[in-house]
């Protein structure tokens, strides 16, 4: 009955995406659920993609699901080993909250953090008294872990590199032979 509703659920969102959400599992182990979350606009997390896991356990939906994030985030509800503290999948859990309520309301976390429900502490600290700061490491984070470079990016970040060691390489050249033309005319004024 359960196996029969988890992959009923899936199904459904395989056929009817969530927006910003996509959703991948294998047919043969769905007590692990993974999802790739678009940062949503006007967050600090805009522009990355935050992959995360959902672990069933074997009396679900009895029993809460338990959330991670892989990517690493800066979130106050989110630990620095990636558990997702949210009520829905805590003290608010009802059987009847399907895999779509709980994807939704993570993203909505990314959108509404509840720094009063912290997990990292941190976070939620510099949330609640310099939201600028936060909101500046937030971003940070999500640049270095949640924004992969392009192979296009790399082959131009590449070529500009190249680019700038070359130029720095003929200007090192220049100094060296004006260099060279300075002592030879000390030296022949000297003859």
């Amino acid at each position: 009955m359960v196996l029969k509703r988890v992959m009923k659920e899936l199904a459904e969102l395989n056929k009817t995406p969530l927006d910003g959400i996509k959703i991948i599992f294998e047919e043969d182990n769905i007590s692990e659920i993974h999802a790739i979350i678009q940062g949503p606009e006007k967050t600090p997390y805009e522009g990355g993609n935050f992959t995360m896991k959902l672990v069933l356990s074997s009396d679900f939906p009895h029993s809460a699901p338990k959330g991670y994030f892989i990517t690493k985030i800066f979130h106050p509800n989110v630990s620095k080993t990636g558990e997702i503290c949210v009520n829905t999948i805590k003290r608010d859990w009802s059987p009847n909250l399907g895999i779509k309520h709980i994807f939704l309301v993570i993203k909505c976390l990314l959108i509404n953090p509840n720094p009063e429900s912290a997990l990292n502490e941190e976070a939620g600290k510099l949330i609640l008294e310099n939201y600028e700061e936060f909101s500046k490491y937030a971003k940070l984070m999500t640049q270095i872990h949640a924004i992969k470079k392009t192979d296009s990016n790399i082959q131009t970040n590449s070529k500009t590199n190249s680019k700038s060691k070359s130029k720095s390489k003929s200007n090192q050249i220049k100094k060296t032979n004006q260099k060279t033309n300075k002592n030879k005319k000390r030296n022949l004024k000297r003859l």
